[in-house]
């Protein structure tokens, strides 16, 4: 039996698709603990290009059973319009490997107009920056007791208080951003129509995962967004509204923590970052263009330009530590081919003199911490053909050999392009050494 947590090292968008769905070849059950459809987690299989947001990314595997796990907000037009897509694509037998938690939470329309008429109507500065696809809102709910379950679905009558009792408590809101209150009778008659369809996927699976491991299966527990956007642990206050930290897992998927064997960090060999808020080592200039275009840094659901910068190791030193890395999966090595020196942000200058930590409470005052740069020898070979550590450039292996010895994590993967078989596998956590997919 192997438990691993796979979690985002920085501001999400690390590549969690594709490392999730190698692994889970290994894996005989998929769980995504946290956050909702503002999650774009893209798989390329062959020339086929899926980009899932609330589905496991283990779903193209076809023995694999895909949890939502109860740590999750579910969007039900979004779940279904993912299941009608992948049976389009020939994937028919979802539902008898697909199972949805019936204590995760509804997104419900209100939940998408406040966040959008929030977003909207922000003064300069302060819009956080949001897909506007009602996260926030649904995990204010769900915090201040009420929100709308998925295992409500089951009860008529029941549904139709916890619909008109949380549309109640918005509509304040709502007329004050200068949006109408939409219908609750609507909204219940529509979630209604959309039962037959998800009471069947409905199960308690924090007992299901459980007695998984009690089975002495292997399960991954999948994160979503990343450490920097973690709603305690993140670049407060731009950060998400749920737990993308791997001790989250354990809640979200209603699981102890003493059951998971492996914990594993995503990060890019650069970083980047969709949304507002502090980035201090954001490029402006030729470096950051050449990393979104070559990288396609756009956003998967949003399609948003992401911002783009060198690596930020006490960014992920930081995450290492709250994370209790085992190991770091890196990808996108492939996009720093062609640029002659690389620079590694390896500390910070402040008033208190020099960190090797992020300092945190300084990201609100970029001015007071600088960041400090070493300069690395770059590559101009393509490395997509690479399947083992040797045949990578040596100024590849020494990035990998810096970051390793700065995080003090060894690296289990490499990742030098976008398919599945673009993949040079060190360490894997489910069965031990394996040569790549």
């Amino acid at each position: 039996m192997s438990v691993v947590a796979i979690v985002g090292a920085q501001w999400g968008d690390e590549g969690k698709g594709k490392i999730v769905d190698i692994y889970t070849e290994f894996a005989e059950v998929v769980v995504r603990f946290a956050g909702g459809p503002n999650a774009g987690h893209t798989l390329v299989v062959g020339d086929d290009k899926l980009v899932v947001r609330l589905l496991p990314s283990g779903i193209l595997r076809p023995a694999t059973l895909c949890v939502l796990g109860q740590g999750m907000v579910v969007d039900p037009d979004v779940l279904l319009g993912e299941i009608d897509e992948l049976g389009r694509r020939g994937h028919v037998e979802l539902g008898s490997r697909l199972a949805l938690s019936d204590r995760a939470h509804l997104i419900l329309p209100y939940h998408v107009l406040v966040d959008t008429l929030r977003e909207t109507t922000a003064p300069a500065g302060r819009a956080i920056g949001t897909t506007k696809k009602g996260i926030g809102p649904a995990y204010e709910d769900k915090a201040r007791r009420n929100g709308v379950r998925a295992g409500d679905l089951r009860h008529p009558a029941r549904l139709r208080e916890r619909v008109d009792a949380a549309l109640a408590g918005w509509a304040p809101t709502i007329k004050s951003l200068g949006g109408s209150v939409p219908s609750a009778e609507a909204l219940a008659s529509a979630l209604l129509a959309s039962a037959p369809r998800l009471v069947p996927l409905l199960r308690d699976t924090s007992a299901l995962v459980s007695e998984s491991i009690k089975a002495g299966k292997s399960v991954m527990l999948e994160g979503a967004q990343g450490t920097l956007l973690d709603l305690d642990h993140g670049t407060y206050p731009f950060v998400t509204s749920s737990s993308a930290v791997a001790g989250g897992a354990s809640v979200g998927a209603g699981i102890g923590p003493n059951r998971i064997n492996t914990v594993i960090g995503i990060t890019k060999a650069y970083t980047t970052r969709v949304g507002a808020g502090p980035f201090p080592t954001e490029l402006g200039n030729a470096e950051g263009d050449h990393l979104r275009e070559v990288g396609a840094e756009f956003g998967s659901v949003t399609g948003r330009p992401r911002r783009t910068g060198w690596l930020d190791l006490p960014a992920l030193r930081y995450a290492a530590r709250v994370n209790g890395f085992d190991g770091l999966a890196l990808t996108k090595l492939d996009v720093l081919t062609g640029l002659s020196t690389l620079k590694v942000c390896v500390a910070y200058d402040t008033p208190e003199g020099r960190v090797n930590d992020l300092p945190l409470d300084l990201l609100d005052r970029p001015e007071l911490m600088k960041p400090v740069y070493v300069e690395l020898e770059g590559w101009q070979e393509k490395l997509e053909s690479a399947r083992v550590l040797d045949e990578l450039p040596s100024a590849a292996r020494a990035y990998i050999r810096f970051l390793e010895k700065e995080t003090g994590a060894p690296v289990y993967l490499v990742s030098v392009g976008p398919r599945r078989s673009e993949t040079i596998m060190l360490h894997n956590p489910f069965v031990g050494r394996a040569a790549a997919p």
